[in-house]
């Protein structure tokens, strides 16, 4: 069943808040991007837009299909102190309104798993990302402490959460992720596996493509 974006909102703050800072230091630091533009896709109530921001010299784009998510993404941003460079936005990560060759670093936590066709939208991150551009998308809980604990509660609210887990996971192993990469004719990436998740990693070549007229 679909969350609310209330629903959504709730869990996000009440239960998975503490891994937001993590996560948005270890993009950070993998990527080695800290200034330009950011676009976090599937960005929900905007936690990670927001951890993002106040770590680094970005401007955030927070992008969701669900349009509530626009308003309570802007109230994370003002609560954080960062509303002048967090900017939500509704759309689709198959068919971004964003321009091409523009986006630093692309970052998103969760939302991998519920794409409906990822080798448009592998197609489509790796047309916004500029020259040198990163994108790192996947699922993670930043540390084993932090996954027990959210594993913990959510087995609390949800007896069907491990279940659950698994079936999104199933959805997107490894193997599967790099075929649907290979078929999307993305140039640079790889899954970077982590102790506690995978990351599909795009890389755009640094040299500009020259486009000739005839």
């Amino acid at each position: 069943m679909k969350k609310s974006a209330e629903g959504f909102t709730r869990i996000a703050r009440e239960v998975f808040a503490p891994i937001y800072p993590v996560i948005a230091e270890q993009v950070l630091t993998w990527s080695g991007i800290r200034d330009g533009l950011s676009l976090d896709l599937g960005s929900g109530p905007g936690l990670l837009s927001a951890a993002l921001a106040e770590k680094s010299g970005l401007s955030v784009i927070a992008l969701d299909t669900d349009p509530a998510m626009a308003r309570i993404a802007h109230e994370t941003a003002a609560g954080h102190g960062c509303a002048d460079r967090i900017t939500p936005i509704t759309g689709d990560v198959h068919c971004m309104p964003v321009r091409d060759d523009t986006v630093s670093l692309i970052v998103s936590r969760g939302s991998i798993f519920f794409w409906k066709d990822r080798v448009r939208a592998f197609q489509e991150i790796e047309r916004v990302l500029r020259p040198g551009g990163v994108a790192l998308i996947g699922g993670s809980f930043g540390t084993p402490a932090l996954r027990e604990t959210i594993f913990t509660e959510m087995r609390r609210r949800n007896p069907d959460w491990d279940r659950d887990v698994a079936r999104r996971s199933g959805w997107a192993t490894p193997e599967v992720l790099l075929r649907e990469l290979a078929a999307s004719g993305v140039a640079l990436y790889r899954i970077r596996k982590e102790e506690e998740g995978l990351w599909v990693e795009i890389r755009k070549d640094p040299t500009p493509v020259t486009r000739h007229a005839r």
